[in-house]
Order: C-alpha cells, then sequence, then structure tokens
C-alpha cells in the first residue's frame, strides 16, 4: 500500500526526469511566471498602452519550456 502511494508521488516528476522536490521547485517557479503574466494581462486589460506584450511572450516562453522538458 505505501509503494502505491509513493509511486504516485514519483511516476509523474520521473517521467520528466526529476524527483519529487525538483518537480515541486519546477512547479512552484511555473506558478510564479504564470503569475507574472496573469498580472500584467490584468494591468494590459485597464491600461492597454502597458504590458502590451508581457503576458504573450511569458507564456510562450513558459509553452517552449515544458515541450523542451517533455522530449527528454
Amino acid at each position: 500500500m505505501q509503494a502505491r502511494i509513493a509511486k504516485l508521488f514519483i511516476d509523474h516528476p520521473a517521467s520528466v526526469d526529476e524527483t519529487y522536490f525538483g518537480h515541486m521547485a519546477f512547479a512552484a517557479w511555473f506558478a510564479g511566471k504564470l503569475s507574472l503574466a496573469a498580472g500584467a494581462a490584468i494591468v494590459h486589460a485597464f491600461l492597454p498602452f502597458l504590458f502590451e506584450t508581457t503576458a504573450s511572450r511569458i507564456v510562450r516562453q513558459l509553452a517552449e519550456r515544458t515541450h523542451n522538458r517533455s522530449a527528454r
């Protein structure tokens, strides 16, 4: 039973060549970047002359980064 539970925490990180804690750090970093993109997008919604390409640039960079990770 314990092995099956541990497997839940280990399988996905291992699929991208990471440890549990390495995956946790990457996911937290990713969430921070998404928060920055969201903040830029909300400011841009009200003040369209600010952050014209910031959110889309961050999202594009994150997509490239995650795509390259899954190709390992």
